[in-house]
C-alpha cells in the first residue's frame, strides 16, 4: 500500500520511516518519514513565520478560515475512516463517531464561539474606580501536541483546531503507533489552500517528542502515560515552557442499590469495551451495591457474550483490536495477578484465537484492591467488579486511587447520585452515563497523577493564548499620584485612617457586605 501523503512544507527527510501494519490483520498499511532534530527545529521555525501573519487576522476571520478545514474533513470523512479502520483496528462506525465526527464538532463550536470567548473583557475594579481595566487574548506563537495512539485523530486536531483559532500556529507530533491518520488529516489540511506552514506534522519516537520541546514551542499539550508525562512535564518547567497534562485514567463506576440494573449493565459493557477498553475514561472497575451485585454482574456477562468481536471492516462488529501490542501483555498481567489473588474469570480472559491482535472482553468476579486490575491503569477490554456494603465504602474505594481523570455513578436518584458525585476525586463525574463528558463546552481534565490542566471549554481556549492585561485612566490624571513619593507622616496619617474606615469593625465595606 502507499504511503500517506506527506507535505513538501513538512521539511522531513525520508531516509528513516515508521513502518505500520494493521493490528486487525498484521497487513501493511503504510510508513511515515522520521523528523530528525534538525527536521523539527525548520518545522517550527516555518510554523512560527506563518503565525506572524495568521495572528494578525481577526478572530472571526481566523474561525471563518477553518472552517474550511471542517468542511474539508466532512467531504474527505470515508477515508479518514477507512485509514482509521486499518491503521488503529477501530470498528468503522467507532471511527466515525468517537473521532472524525467529534473533531468536525469541535471545529464548529470554535469557530462559532471562539470570537465571543477571545473577545477582550473589561474587569471591575472594586477600588480603583478611575481605572479602567481590560483583559485581551493574544496568540503565543507555536504550540507544540505530542499525542497518544488510542484517538489519533480527534486528540490531536482537536487541539490543534483550538491553538489556531487563538491565533497560534501548530506543530503535532503524533504517537510512532498510529501516525499515518495525523498525515492524512495534513493532508486534507494542505488541500484546502490554508497555510501549509501554519499546521505541521512531525513524526517519530520519543526523540522527535523531545525535539519539538526543544525547538521553542510557547506551550505544550501532552497526552499519554503518566510515566512519560512526568518526563514531558519536567522537560517543559526546566524551560519554563507552560503545559497541559491529560494522562491515565482508573474510572470507578458506583452501582448504587437503586441503580436501573439494564441500563447500568449497558452502559458498564459499552463505557468498559468501546475502542476494546483503550480509552482514558473507560470503566475499569466497578464497586457494585451487595443488593444489586450478583443481578448487575450475570446482565453484564450476558451482555458480553453478545458482543462480536474480529475484522473491523465488517460493519456489525463491535470490539475491535487492540492498537499497541503491549497492551496485550499488561491485560494477560493484571488477569494472572488477579486470579492469583482469588479473582473469578467469569468472562474472556485471553488473546482471541485468528490472525491480527484482539483480546477477549473479560469480565472479573469477587476482586479487591489487592489485586493490579483495581488499583493500576488497565488501558484495555477487562471489567473488575467488586462488592461494596455500601456508597460510604463505595467512595472510599473509589478514592483510594492515584489517578483521578473520570468517574461514574449510577442511581434511580438524581439527588443521590449528585451528592455522590460531588465527593468522588475526579476531574469529572458523569451521573447515568458513560463517555459524555468530552464535548466541546466541558472543562476535560484530571487531578492527581492524572495530570493538570484542561482542554476544551471557555478557560482552557483562553488559557491556550496569553493573557494580558491593559488598564487606563477613566479620567484626566493629576501629575503626581497621593501614593507616588515623597512619602510623608501626613501621608501615612491619612492611609491609616482611610484603612480602618474601609475595613475596620463596622466599616463601610463590612456594612455593604451585610447589606448584599
Amino acid at each position: 500500500m502507499q504511503a500517506a501523503h506527506v507535505s513538501p512544507s513538512m521539511h522531513i527527510p525520508s531516509s528513516r520511516s515508521i513502518q505500520v501494519f494493521s493490528p486487525a490483520n498484521s497487513e501493511p498499511v503504510g510508513e511515515a518519514p522520521i523528523a530528525e532534530a534538525e527536521a523539527v527545529r525548520a518545522a517550527v521555525a516555518s510554523a512560527r513565520r506563518a503565525q506572524e501573519a495568521w495572528g494578525l487576522l481577526p478572530v472571526q476571520e481566523r474561525c471563518e478560515r477553518l472552517l474550511r478545514f471542517r468542511d474539508a474533513l466532512v467531504d474527505r470523512a470515508e477515508e479518514l475512516v477507512d485509514l482509521l479502520n486499518r491503521e488503529a483496528g477501530k470498528p468503522r462506525i467507532e471511527a466515525l463517531l468517537h473521532e472524525v465526527i467529534v473533531l468536525v464538532d469541535l471545529t464548529t463550536w470554535y469557530a462559532q464561539h471562539g470570537p465571543e470567548i477571545l473577545a477582550p473583557r473589561e474587569v471591575p475594579l472594586h477600588l480603583l474606580k478611575h481605572r479602567r481595566a481590560v483583559i485581551h487574548y493574544r496568540p503565543r506563537g507555536v504550540i507544540g501536541i505530542i499525542s497518544p495512539w488510542n484517538f489519533p485523530l480527534v486528540i490531536p486536531f482537536g487541539d490543534a483546531v483550538a491553538a489556531l483559532v487563538t491565533g497560534s500556529a501548530v506543530v503535532i507530533k503524533p504517537s510512532e503507533v498510529t501516525p499515518l491518520i495525523a498525515l492524512k488529516a495534513k493532508e486534507i489540511w494542505d488541500a484546502t489552500g490554508l497555510s501549509p506552514d501554519l499546521l505541521q506534522v512531525v513524526c517519530g519516537y520519543s526523540d522527535t517528542g523531545a525535539a519539538l520541546i526543544d525547538a521553542g514551542v510557547q506551550k505544550v499539550v501532552f497526552t499519554g502515560g503518566v510515566a512519560s508525562g512526568k518526563r514531558v512535564a519536567a522537560a517543559c518547567g526546566e524551560r519554563l515552557i507552560p503545559c497541559v497534562m491529560e494522562l491515565g485514567g482508573k474510572a470507578p463506576l458506583i452501582a448504587c442499590a437503586d441503580a436501573d440494573l439494564e441500563r447500568t449493565a449497558n452502559a458498564i459493557v459499552y463505557g468498559g469495551f468501546a475502542n476494546s477498553g483503550q480509552v482514558c475514561i473507560s470503566v475499569e472497575r466497578v464497586y457494585a451495591h451487595q443488593a444489586i451485585y450478583d443481578q448487575l454482574l450475570d446482565r453484564v456477562v450476558e451482555l458480553t457474550k453478545a458482543l462480536r468481536q474480529g475484522d473491523p471492516t465488517r460493519s456489525e462488529v463491535e470490539v475491535g483490536a487492540i492498537i499497541f501490542e503491549k497492551q496485550c501483555e499488561i491485560a494477560e498481567k493484571h488477569i494472572e495477578d488477579a486470579l492469583a489473588k482469588g479473582a473469578e474469570l467469569r468472562i474472556g480472559g485471553k488473546r482471541a484465537p485468528g490472525p491480527g491482535r484482539f483480546f477477549q472482553p473479560t469480565i472479573l468476579a469477587h476482586c479487591n484492591h489487592s489485586m493490579t486490575v483495581m488499583t493500576q491503569e488497565i488501558f484495555g477490554p477487562i471489567v473488575p467488579f467488586m462488592k461494596v456494603a455500601d456508597e460510604d465504602e463505595a467512595l472510599r474505594l473509589a478514592n483510594d486511587c492515584h489517578l483521578g481523570l473520570n468517574a461514574y455513578v449510577f442511581t434511580s436518584d438524581r439527588e443521590r447520585g449528585e451528592r455522590i458525585a460531588e465527593r468522588v476525586e475526579a476531574g469529572a463525574v458523569l451521573v447515568n452515563d458513560v463517555f459524555t463528558n468530552y464535548p466541546a463546552e466541558i472543562p476535560f481534565g484530571g487531578i492527581k497523577q492524572s495530570g493538570f490542566g484542561r482542554i476544551h471549554g471557555e478557560d482552557a481556549l483562553r488559557d491556550l493564548a496569553e493573557t494580558r492585561t491593559i488598564t487606563v485612566d477613566r479620567l484626566p490624571s493629576p501629575s503626581r499620584d497621593p501614593m507616588w513619593y515623597p512619602y510623608s507622616e501626613k501621608a501615612y496619617r491619612w492611609f491609616s485612617k482611610g484603612f480602618r474606615v474601609l475595613y475596620g469593625r463596622g466599616s463601610v465595606l463590612q456594612k455593604l457586605a451585610d447589606l448584599l
